[in-house]
């Protein structure tokens, strides 16, 4: 029997993936990434030689280290590996992914626990930024169960409040990467921003749709995914990302006014499945982009009032709240947002 590799299966946020120390991986980078894909059963669109879920939302991974930079616990490096390519990459972050990442390492002995609540900061590897993760440890043990509930998982769990600082620009360099709230990319009025993921936003009936359709129905659109797709590969080298042909990034997000008395409604590519919900970090930048003046999202949100915004934004199965934090001239200077995680599996994978 082939020796198998150390690692741990969680769910983080609405994702699922591979929770593995660095340690544990190859540490030459092609090694690494062949042997993930072997582990996620990629490529294939059903992933059914390895571990993978056949969705993007389910072939992730987390690596995890302990940190020497002063004040962080562990730094976490996310890898999102493609269903039906032979690509791993490195170029996006993963708020969801990273809601497992306290306990994990809490778990496997890089953090130790307090009675009650740990807090772990971690450092983001892919984007340089600082992110602190609240555990439940009672008793100094990472416990899953708990009453806290997020759309797009059913029951509850413990809660894992995520504080975001210093995420603007974290990949593209700005904010807003082109210095504008809104840009005419063909013929579509956009914002490209990044406040911890890259995303275009644009209106909705700008595409032709009304925003409330299901993923299935606009996966099922080719003239909306060839439009879209038009547009990303335009923004990417506006953004500072270059060409993003075979890259998961910029997210791509369609904003509508809201209809379950949230502060938007959205539907995002990521950037060629329907997202069945939103991720982490692509809600803090939609949301920054609601309160942007300017913004195609910023007349349509139902943005509220005061240093602290409350806004849910709303997705195909639910709503994720950010809580925007402002200063005197209106920028977003921090944004916290709860999550879950559970822990499925920890044991051996064979690669």
């Amino acid at each position: 029997m082939s020796e198998g590799t150390r690692c741990m299966w969680m769910r983080g946020g609405t994702s699922k993936g591979g929770y593995f120390l660095a340690e544990d991986l190859p540490s030459d980078t092609a090694a690494r990434d062949a042997f993930l894909l072997r582990a996620m059963g990629s490529p294939d669109v059903r992933q059914i030689d390895g571990m993978g879920g056949a969705d993007p939302l389910t072939s992730k991974v987390a690596v995890v280290a302990k940190s020497a930079r002063e004040g962080v616990d562990i730094d976490y490096l996310f890898l999102q590996v493609f269903v039906d390519q032979p690509v791993v990459t490195d170029a996006q972050n993963c708020g969801n992914i990273l809601a497992g990442v306290g306990a994990f390492a809490i778990e496997r002995g890089l953090v130790s626990a307090r009675n009650g609540e740990t807090p772990v900061a971690i450092y983001m590897e892919n984007t340089g930024q600082i992110a602190v993760a609240r555990v439940a440890t009672p008793g100094g043990e990472a416990v899953y169960g708990g009453d806290a509930k997020i759309d797009g998982v059913p029951g509850g769990a413990a809660a894992v409040p995520l504080t975001f600082k210093d995420t603007a620009g974290s990949s593209c360099g700005a904010l807003l990467p082109t210095g504008n709230a809104a840009d005419v990319v063909e013929g579509v009025e956009v914002t490209m921003i990044d406040n911890g993921m890259p995303c275009v936003v644009m209106r909705a009936s700008a595409m032709g749709i009304t925003g409330d359709e299901a993923p299935e129905e606009l996966e099922a659109n080719a003239a909306l995914r060839k439009k879209l797709e038009a547009i990303r590969l335009a923004c990417g080298p506006m953004m500072n990302l270059g060409n993003v042909t075979d890259k998961s990034v910029p997210k791509m997000t369609m904003v509508s006014p809201p209809t379950s008395g949230g502060a938007i409604g959205t539907r995002t590519f990521i950037p060629h499945r329907c997202h069945k919900a939103i991720g982490v970090l692509g809600a803090v930048s939609v949301a920054t982009a609601c309160l942007t003046p300017g913004s195609p999202a910023h007349d349509l949100a139902d943005r509220g009032t005061g240093p602290e915004r409350n806004l849910s934004v709303e997705h195909p199965t639910g709503e994720m709240t950010v809580l925007a934090t402002l200063d005197q001239a209106g920028a977003v200077t921090e944004a916290a947002i709860l999550r879950t995680a559970r822990k499925l599996m920890d044991g051996e994978i064979y690669a």
